[in-house]
């Protein structure tokens, strides 16, 4: 084929810049609002028609959440954020670790019913979390884990283990074995060779499958919801539901956390972008 016939020609290339465009827009569209909303008064959010272009931004709703004003109560906003932050970086950390090794022995050893059993881990994320959340709900009140971060955290477990397991063993099958054989040969044992020479040319992986472990920890509101009842187990997502009443629902409240939940997750993902791309990159063909 010549190159004349391959070359993008002008109207393509603005053709696949406005799709593009479009895709972003429905994509920020929403969060944008959200954060409009959350330095916005009352009046402007319930206003009808809308009010697109805010008139008056006021930090007077993120007070109100933290009991600041007087004339409304505060939330335990602090502890829902401790709630959180320990659920997710340890469902996270513990996922890493089983899924580590998970990974890592799908991808360098043979053993009977391999296929069957990752098959059967890949065939677990299948299946919607609203499905699961009465049968959890029915187990947890029967061994005493409802309204417990351990139940949380073993919920999330479940969830991350199979999803980082599949990420894992992508990486490490991108390292070629003769690496680790040639380590063994210079006097390394099996350990050595593993920390010394995989682990560090699969951490850019390990550090994606980490962030991706740990936002679904952080974002996960249908199972949360069902499974705690106080503020020794709420996280940041469920506490949007105190935001709720029979017949209204304060929205100014409500998008102020919800800025709050979104912005360490920001932070994360800015601060580890360029682990993730290149993690992401790294595992991106199975072998």
């Amino acid at each position: 084929m010549s190159a004349s016939l391959t070359m993008e020609k002008p109207w393509q290339r603005w053709l696949i810049r406005f799709g593009v465009f479009v895709a972003m827009v429905i994509l920020v569209v929403p969060g944008a609002w959200v954060v409009l909303t959350a330095f916005r008064p009352n009046i402007e959010i319930l206003a009808r028609p809308a009010v697109w272009i805010p008139h008056q931004l006021t930090l007077r709703n993120f007070q109100g959440i933290f009991g600041l004003l007087t004339t409304q109560p505060g939330l335990p906003v602090v502890q829902y954020f401790i709630n959180s932050l320990v659920i997710s970086v340890t469902s996270t950390v513990v996922a890493l670790a089983i899924g580590m090794m998970g990974g890592y022995a799908f991808a360098r050893y043979r053993f009977r019913g391999k296929g069957a059993l990752f098959l059967g881990f890949m065939l677990s994320r299948t299946v919607p979390g609203v499905a699961l959340s009465l049968p959890l709900f029915i187990v947890w009140a029967r061994i005493g884990l409802i309204d417990t971060e351990l139940g949380l955290i073993i919920v999330y477990l479940a969830i991350n283990v199979p999803f980082t397991i599949w990420l894992t063993d992508g990486f490490f099958r991108q390292i070629p074995v003769d690496l680790s054989e040639a380590a063994q040969i210079d006097g390394c044992t099996r350990w050595q060779a593993f920390w010394r020479v995989e682990f560090p040319l699969a951490r850019a992986g390990l550090a994606s499958a980490a962030i991706f472990a740990f936002l679904t920890s952080w974002n996960e509101f249908a199972l949360a919801s069902q499974l705690s009842r106080t503020t020794a187990s709420k996280t940041l997502p469920v506490g949007l539901l105190d935001f709720t009443a029979q017949f209204n629902v304060d929205w100014a409240g409500m998008s102020a956390l919800a800025v709050l939940i979104i912005i360490p997750a920001l932070v994360l993902t800015f601060v580890v972008q360029k682990q993730l791309i290149a993690g992401l990159t790294f595992g991106g063909v199975k072998g």
